[in-house]
Order: structure tokens, then sequence, then C-alpha cells
């Protein structure tokens, strides 16, 4: 039998939560000191939409708001829910399947780092298959990566620079142009990266 509503259930009004999701998106764009136009390359969704929803001109679909969401690293309920005050203490448990950035045959990747937190530092533990590559276009301006080898052996390219780093070592270049990370070992290798933009 469904539940029937009990006279103290509140129904959320559509003017507040569209208010409260322009209200967190400028917040977390800002936080992020990203442009409108670095946004919307990121989530896809226009400019002028962006900015009449940040204006409240505007109430986004589900679509809309997900690829926003998306972008930030951040779930819908997190576009619309009242904030809470944050613990001390973060846990990212290995079982929880929100941290898997990406899963494939020759990569995968999880988040190490509470994506809420909005710093300018992001923490991973990357697994590249033998002969796995991980290719990816150039950051923002003065981003760089910090890599520390857990297992394994790869090569690291950073524009034209190349290096190997093998279990152990650690090595850190510039992200802000093209770069890779190439297992060259026989084996599965074990990464840690940091990624942290140094703009001012």
């Amino acid at each position: 039998m469904a539940k029937k509503p009990t006279a103290v259930e509140a129904i959320p009004d559509p003017d507040v939560t569209a208010s409260r999701v322009c209200a967190r998106l400028r917040q977390l764009r800002k936080q992020r000191k990203w442009t409108l136009e670095q946004l919307s390359t990121v989530s896809g969704v226009s400019r002028s939409m962006l900015s009449q929803i940040e204006r409240n001109q505007a109430n986004p679909t589900l679509a809309v708001a997900f690829r926003i969401a998306r972008a930030f690293g951040r779930s819908l309920a997190d576009l619309v829910d009242e904030p809470r005050r944050e613990v001390s203490i973060t846990v990212m448990r290995a079982s929880d399947p929100n941290t898997r950035f990406r899963s494939d045959e020759g990569c995968r990747i999880r988040t190490l780092y509470p994506m809420q937190l909005e710093k300018d530092v992001e923490f991973y533990e990357v697994w590249l298959a033998p002969g796995g590559v991980l290719r990816s276009a150039a950051h923002f301006a003065c981003t760089r990566e910090m890599l520390a080898v857990g297992k394994g052996k790869v090569a690291v390219i950073s524009a034209k620079d190349r290096n190997e780093v093998s279990a152990g070592d650690s090595a850190h270049y510039p992200a802000d142009v093209p770069h890779a990370i190439e297992n060259i070992g026989p084996q599965e290798a074990l990464l840690y990266l940091v990624v942290i933009c140094q703009a001012d």
C-alpha cells in the first residue's frame, strides 16, 4: 500500500530549489576559479545557459543539472540539498563504487580525495596494465602532476620530454601541456598521482 502523506511532510518548493541550484552553481564555480567559458567546456552546457541559471533566470532540466554536477565531480543532490556540517574526518572506502573514476582493460583509476572539498588538489590511485597508457590533454595553466610509483615501471611524457620511473621513484612535471604515463614493464603498474593547480 502506498504511503499516505502526512501533514508534516513538506513538498520541496520548486522556486526555492531553483534558487539553491543557482547559488550553489555560482559558489562551486568561484571555488574552482572557473570562468563561465571554462565551465561550459567541461560540462557541455552553453555559456548563456549557465549565465541564466546563475542569475536565477532559467530553471535547468535534470539533464543539464546532471552535466553541471558531473563537471564538479558532484551528485545532483549536492546541487539542491542544504549545506551540511562537514565532519573532521572523511574516509574514502576502497569498496565505494563512487570513487571509481575509470575502469577498463588498460587502466583503472580511483579517486583518493573527497571531491566536495573543492581544493586545487586532486589525488588518484592508478593501475596500468602492461602496455597501458594514460593520456591527457593539457590542463589549465600552471597545473602540475606529482607521481609516485608503488609497483612496476612507467614512462612519463610531458610535451616533448620523457623519463622512466620505477617502483619507489617519484616524478613531477608540467600538466598544462599534453602528457602521458605509459606502463613499460612486464607487470601491472600501481601509481599514486597528485594533480595540483598553482595558478594565483
